[in-house]
Order: structure tokens, then C-alpha cells, then sequence
């Protein structure tokens, strides 16, 4: 039996495995997954668990209940040798070992891109994961509660400003549908004024949502503008320290809760330790049919897509662009090639002609753009729903989100907040005493 090692779980690695169980025999290969997380996140539907639109879980398909031959590692690959065919595995809980390998797929993902801002690292919070997500938007249901017993003040300004970084897809989407949650939520809170109310989005190119064309991505801030929020291009956050953010085009203002969405960058595995040829940004060079090398020089036995690989565009020339669409595909053309190979037939090369790019800005609020064709406002979000729906693997996560959303149109929105699983043992070491509650949350 061939040992294939799929490192990463997201998009592309969770397709891959789950399209060779269906591909291969169980006598023809052994399937082994490695991942810190035991589940794959649909990040498309990350925005909307901001906004408690969709259960948390449900934005997350477990791999060990979808992979029924496929065995699942919790930990991460701290580097690969493949001239020896092995990696090293660092897991959760204990000492780091080895695992071989006869064929390796490496779909690693990427991670956020950061810089050296005093005091991001300190206050701000990613939108890769769902644990993010989910923080998030208990943090500004939090600050809600919290703001609406302080006096007008500096504090109270604080908990009520929400600051995004990065125009792409996920700082756009994310803060539309936060600004969403957070207008509908003035109808709760009587205490507080709409003026009160302040998003800002800040980022270094000058539009947003680039997968759109520019009149497009115009159209965009000036929904967000209209709606409040405050939209600021070419400019980039020279300090956040203590929450006090400082802009490069002279604005200064406390934010109580900060979300980094400033793009990609390689993942460091792949970038710093392994021996597989990668390009200059540190991404795996692969063939156009996932294989990774060139085709002069190829590698035998070991195969890339997904973010952190270079995949070839053939349709439009340079490389794919990281989003789901892609790793998705990638991931199923994977398996077809993998499969393919041990049966000693040709592999095929990608090609994926785009289906346009779609994006929520809030409930109710969306824009979709093929071509020259443009769809804005409640169809253009429909849209998204009605794609993501389709999108996400198997009937099971499909059902559960559509239920959710069903709910959420009749009964509205859940706005409670859970941000004290954060600190579980307060309740408990308190005892109930308000000052030693206090001191507690203030230790953690």
C-alpha cells in the first residue's frame, strides 16, 4: 500500500483525502491527514459568524467525521525531508516524531501577514479561523453591554469603535456584516446613540475588494461610507498601543477591538523547512497538474496546491490567486491526478475559468460581478448565500447552515454573548464576589 501524507487539512487537503477514498481502493493506499485542527474551516462563512448568522460550528466540517479511511494527526509539520521521505510532526500534547511517507501532499495553507506595529500583536485579532470569528463578535456584544452603563466619555468611545485592516475580501466582508450586527443592536440598547457608533476600515492600496473592477470596489465605500462607516485608502496603522491607533494620513483614535485582515504570507514551514523548491515569496513551485518541480526538473512523489502553492494560471497568464474557489478545485483535481498516476494513466492540467467574484456586505447587502455583468444589494446577496450553501462539502454542514438561516430570518439573530468561556474558572474561584470577579477577569 502507498503511504500518502497530506499535510494541512484546510480546503485543498480536506478535497484531496476526501476524493481518494472515493478514487482508491482501501488495499491501494494508507491516507493520513496532518493538521493542529481536527476540522476544515469554510472561510466564506466567517463574516457571517461575526454576525451570529451562522452557528459557529457549522462554519467548520470535521475531519474525522468525513474521513472514514483517512487518518487524522492533531499537530503540525515542522519540517519535511523528502529526500528521505519523512517530516517531523510536533503534536499537540508530547515529544515531536517522525513519519514516513511514499507520496507527499503538501497543502499547507497560508497565514495572516503581518508587520511590526507596535501594539498589533498585543491587541489585534485575526479572521482566519473560527475561534476568530467567534471572539470577535462576542467581543462586540460585550462591549455593548459594557459601554451602555458608562457615562459619555473616552471609555465609553473606546468600546464602541471597531477597526479593520485590510481591504481584501475578508476585511470588507467581515466589517459589513459586523456593521450590520452592530446597527441592529442599537434597537437593544436604548442607552446608546447610533452617532456613538464608529467603524473604521484602513488600507494601503487605494480600493478595495481588487477581485472587482475599480468602479466597483468605488461603489463599495461608498455603501460603507453611507452606512458610517469610515473608509481610509493608502493609508496604513503606524501604532495600535493600548488601542490607541495611529494612521499614516494623521488620525489618531482608541479602538476597543481590532481586526487584522492585511492579506496572506507564506506559510513558515513551507517558506524555511523543507527541501522542495519554492519561489521567492516562499511558495511551493508546482506543474500545471499540482506536481510539484518544473517540467524540466520535476520532483517525484510529492505534490502541492492550495495558498501555499505557486499553481500556474493558464487561463489568465502569472499564478492562481489564493481564495476558496481555487483550493476547492485544486483539492478535487488533486485527487483526480494522485488517483490518475498509481493507475498509470495521464494526468491532466488545471484550468479554471473564474466564476466571478461575490461578496456580503451585511444582511441584505451584497455585490457580484462576472465580467461586465454586476448584481448589487438584496440579489447580489442572495446570491452569496445560494453559492456558499452549494459550496460548502457534504449535505450534512448544508442543511445545518440553511436551518440556521431560516431561524435567523424568523426569530432574528442571537445576541448573546459567550465571551466568558474565555476565562471559564472565574465563576467558580469567585464564588460569586463581584471583587474577586473583577480581579480574576483582570489577571486573565
Amino acid at each position: 500500500m502507498k503511504r500518502i501524507l497530506i499535510v494541512g487539512g484546510g480546503y485543498a487537503g480536506f478535497y484531496t483525502a476526501w476524493k481518494l477514498e472515493k478514487r482508491l481502493r482501501p488495499d491501494e493506499a494508507e491516507l493520513t491527514v496532518v493538521d493542529p485542527r481536527p476540522y476544515m474551516t469554510y472561510q466564506p462563512f466567517l463574516p457571517e459568524v461575526l454576525a451570529g448568522s451562522i452557528e459557529a460550528r457549522h462554519a467548520a466540517v470535521s475531519l474525522r467525521r468525513h474521513l472514514h479511511r483517512t487518518r487524522v494527526l492533531a499537530g503540525w509539520v515542522r519540517e519535511v525531508d523528502h529526500a528521505h521521505k519523512s517530516v517531523t510532526v510536533q503534536p499537540v500534547d508530547g515529544e515531536e516524531f517522525t513519519l514516513g511517507y511514499d507520496i507527499i501532499v503538501v497543502t499547507a495553507g497560508a497565514v495572516t501577514r503581518k508587520f511590526p506595529v507596535p501594539g498589533i500583536a498585543e491587541q489585534a485579532i485575526g479572521l482566519k479561523n473560527v475561534e476568530e470569528a467567534v471572539a470577535i463578535r462576542d467581543r462586540l456584544l460585550t462591549s455593548f453591554d459594557r459601554a451602555a452603563v458608562l457615562p459619555p466619555g473616552r471609555l465609553r468611545r473606546k468600546l464602541l469603535t471597531i477597526t479593520f485592516v485590510g481591504g481584501g475580501f475578508s476585511g470588507v466582508e467581515g466589517l459589513g456584516e459586523l456593521l450590520s450586527l452592530a446597527t441592529s443592536l442599537l434597537r437593544k440598547y436604548p442607552e446608546l446613540d447610533r452617532s456613538e457608533l464608529r467603524f473604521h476600515l484602513v488600507e494601503a492600496s487605494d480600493r478595495v475588494l481588487p477581485e472587482v473592477s475599480r468602479d466597483q470596489g468605488e461603489w463599495v465605500v461608498r455603501s460603507l461610507q453611507r452606512r458610517g462607516a469610515q473608509v481610509h485608502l493608502k493609508t496604513v496603522v503606524e501604532s495600535a498601543v493600548d488601542g490607541l491607533v495611529v494612521l499614516s494620513d494623521g488620525a489618531e483614535f482608541d479602538s476597543g477591538l481590532i481586526v487584522w485582515t492585511a492579506g496572506n504570507d507564506s506559510n513558515p514551514v513551507v517558506r524555511k523547512h523543507t527541501d522542495l523548491p519554492v519561489t521567492e515569496r516562499g511558495l511551493i513551485v508546482v506543474r500545471p497538474d499540482l506536481r510539484v518541480g518544473t517540467e524540466t526538473e520535476p520532483v517525484p512523489d510529492a505534490w502541492a496546491a492550495g495558498d501555499d502553492a505557486a499553481v500556474p494560471d493558464l487561463v489568465t497568464g502569472g499564478h492562481t490567486v489564493p481564495n476558496a474557489q481555487h483550493a476547492v478545485r485544486q483539492g478535487n483535481h488533486l485527487a483526480r491526478n494522485i488517483a490518475a498516476s498509481l493507475h498509470g494513466r495521464k494526468t491532466k492540467a488545471y484550468v479554471h475559468h473564474s466564476l466571478g467574484a461575490v461578496a456580503t456586505l451585511g444582511y441584505g447587502r451584497g455585490i457580484f460581478q462576472y465580467r461586465k455583468l454586476t448584481i448589487r444589494g438584496l440579489l447580489a446577496w442572495l446570491m452569496h448565500r445560494g453559492y456558499h450553501v452549494l459550496a460548502v462539502p457534504t449535505w450534512e454542514r448544508k442543511v445545518r447552515v440553511a436551518a440556521v438561516w431560516i431561524t435567523a430570518f424568523l426569530f432574528g439573530r442571537d445576541i448573546v454573548s459567550l465571551a466568558s468561556v474565555e476565562h471559564p474558572r472565574d465563576a467558580f474561584v469567585s464564588g460569586g464576589d463581584p471583587a474577586v470577579t473583577n480581579h480574576t477577569a483582570a489577571l486573565s
